[in-house]
């Protein structure tokens, strides 16, 4: 089985779908990854072949530009309406038209027997009716988006469909869910389950996580993960208020993770917060009790797998529905408001609360368990076997 992997340029967009890669490649099938610059350190990071189509958009300064000074995302936006996510895809929509003759040669040069893409890659539905082979759509978690974006998708490549003589943007055969189905959107379009299974990027273990993880028992560990992303706009201050919050809570360790090139803007830290450069969460959950992050879907379903009790700061998009559902399923708090989130006090009464509240680790761990249940991505890829017969 040849299988083509296209994805929207984000590099995050990318890397949830990982590990479906690996358990095809690890079946003995051929896969390729079709995308823009922005995404090939991702792809070559997983040990993926790649081919580059298009240079780099850069979602990120595109993002910033529309910021106010010094404003990051939640102070100049706010959280968005349900509908408002439809205008997502449209970041990247016009140099997708640019791209698509290149996907096309690209594609009929491959000869894949199935495509897979993210919920916002509408090239691979286009590549899919052309070619006559299915396609199987992957999401990243909890999904307010792709349902939403949906109609964005209809009206920006109209004319590449019509061209290609159809009369709507095609549906994917097959739509893969890693969500555990309690704390996936009601209502939404139903997917197919597949375990999660983390890539939170490469990297070694480092020295200090090897030699701290059993030096922990007297002390509450405690991960925060606000994604590189949130830093780029303009969340130096987030970041500090978060730190300040454990300047009265002797008794846990914090771990912040942050990119070298911010370790300066920080400023001190209380002995009992350790900020490191990213490590791949995956290293260094087991050893936490609780993690405060982002809601960004790697991050968030990362904890879940480790069944954690979740702090979520959201800044856009769909963080905020991460939020509000692991609320609602009694496994973590989410603060909205900007004032709160910046308000040092209120962050560490949410955090006491959920490391002092046996319910919410309860709930943590049921999720866990749900997630544990779900078909693994070797089991999938025998139903994608079977599709593309």
């Amino acid at each position: 089985m040849r299988v083509l992997l296209i994805t929207t340029p984000v590099s995050t967009h990318l890397t949830p779908l990982v590990p479906l890669a690996w358990a095809i490649r690890a079946a003995g099938h051929e896969l390729l990854v079709a995308g823009r610059s922005d995404v090939m350190a991702a792809a070559a990071s997983a040990g993926l072949n790649a081919v580059e189509l298009g240079g780099p958009i850069d979602v990120d300064e595109m993002l910033v530009k529309r910021l106010a000074p010094g404003q990051r995302p939640l102070e100049s936006w706010g959280r968005p309406e349900l509908e408002q996510l439809s205008n997502i895809g449209r970041l990247w929509m016009p140099q997708t038209l640019e791209v698509l003759p290149r996907y096309l040669e690209t594609a009929r040069r491959f000869g894949p027997d199935l495509i897979i893409g993210d919920t916002l890659e509408y090239l691979s539905l286009l590549l899919g009716e052309e070619l006559g082979v299915p396609v199987v759509h992957h999401r990243w978690g909890v999904d307010p988006i792709s349902d939403q974006a949906r109609a964005a998708g209809r009206d920006g490549l109209r004319e590449a469909y019509e061209r290609l003589g159809l009369t709507d943007l095609p549906d994917p055969a097959l739509l893969l869910d890693p969500c555990p189905p309690s704390l996936q959107l009601p209502g939404i379009t139903p997917g197919a389950p597949i375990r999660f299974v983390p890539f939170n990027g490469n990297g070694a273990m480092p020295e200090w996580l090897r030699d701290s993880r059993d030096a922990t028992a007297d002390r509450t560990r405690v991960a925060v993960s606000l994604g590189a992303r949130t830093l780029d706009y303009h969340g130096e201050g987030l970041f500090r208020h978060v730190v300040e919050a454990f300047a009265q809570m002797p008794g846990v360790e914090a771990v912040v993770t942050v990119p070298r090139t911010y370790h300066d803007a920080l400023g001190p830290v209380p002995a009992h917060v350790r900020v490191v450069e990213p490590v791949p969460l995956n290293l260094l959950l087991d050893s936490c009790a609780a993690v405060v992050h982002h809601g960004g879907a790697g991050t968030a379903m990362t904890a879940t797998l480790f069944g954690l009790p979740q702090l979520v700061l959201p800044q856009l998009a769909d963080q905020f529905w991460f939020g509000e559902r692991v609320t609602e399923a009694g496994a973590g708090l989410s603060l909205h408001d900007p004032a709160e989130q910046d308000d040092p006090a209120r962050v560490r009464a949410a955090l006491q609360e959920l490391l002092a509240e046996p319910r919410h680790a309860k709930a943590a761990e049921g999720l866990r368990a749900e997630m544990a249940g779900m078909p693994s991505p070797a089991r999938v890829v025998r139903d994608l076997e079977l599709l593309t017969r």
